[in-house]
C-alpha cells in the first residue's frame, strides 16, 4: 500500500492512506481511545473503511492506526464533504495529523469538485474546534456555526449538543 508520508523526529513515519476493509477494527479500537468521540458499531467502521474509503482517511505509524477521518460528500450537495469523526491517537497528538489528513482528502479524486467542509463540534471539544479554525485560516476561507443538534434530539441518551461548522468556500 502507498500512501502520504509524514517524517517524525523519534522515527516510525506516519503514512496517511485510503483505509481498507481490513482496518475497521483498528478504527473501532482507535476510536474508543479517543474519548470524547462516540464510539459506533465496528460494522459501521468496517463500511466506513470500504464502501466510503475515497472520503476516509488512515494515519498508521509502524502499522498501527493512529489517525482516522471518515467523511462522506453530502448527497444532496456533493460539493459540500460532511467530516464525521477524527481521532488522533494519544501518541499522534500535537503535529498537526488531524490537518494533515483534511489536506491529503481534499486532493484525493474522491473530493474533486468540494468547496465547503462541514462538520458537527460539541461545545466541550475544543480541540476539535481548533482543528477546524485552522484548517479555514490556512484556505483563507469563511466559515460559521449554527445550531443542530440540541440535548433534546438525543432523548434519554446523555449527549451534549451538536454545533454544525461550515467552512468555504474553499480557496483552492
Amino acid at each position: 500500500m502507498t500512501g502520504t508520508k509524514i517524517p517524525t523526529v523519534a522515527g516510525g513515519d506516519i503514512i496517511l492512506r485510503r483505509p481498507q476493509l481490513e482496518q475497521g477494527k483498528a478504527v473501532h479500537e482507535l476510536v474508543q481511545r479517543c474519548p470524547p468521540l462516540d464510539l459506533n458499531s465496528s460494522y459501521s467502521y468496517f463500511l466506513l473503511c470500504s464502501h466510503f474509503a475515497d472520503t476516509c482517511v488512515v494515519a498508521e505509524q509502524e502499522g498501527v492506526a493512529v489517525g482516522f477521518i471518515s467523511a462522506y460528500r453530502l448527497p444532496q450537495a456533493p460539493q459540500t464533504l460532511f467530516v464525521w469523526q477524527v481521532a488522533v491517537d494519544a501518541q499522534a497528538r500535537g503535529r498537526q495529523l488531524a490537518g494533515r489528513m483534511l489536506e491529503e482528502l481534499l486532493l484525493r479524486s474522491g473530493c474533486a469538485g468540494v468547496q465547503f467542509i462541514e462538520t458537527t463540534v460539541s461545545p466541550s471539544n475544543h480541540a476539535s474546534r481548533r482543528v477546524f479554525e485552522r484548517f479555514a485560516d490556512v484556505h483563507s476561507a469563511t466559515w460559521h456555526e449554527e445550531a443542530f443538534l440540541t440535548p433534546a434530539h438525543f432523548g434519554a441518551e446523555s449527549h451534549e449538543e451538536e454545533v454544525l461548522f461550515r467552512i468555504g468556500p474553499l480557496a483552492r
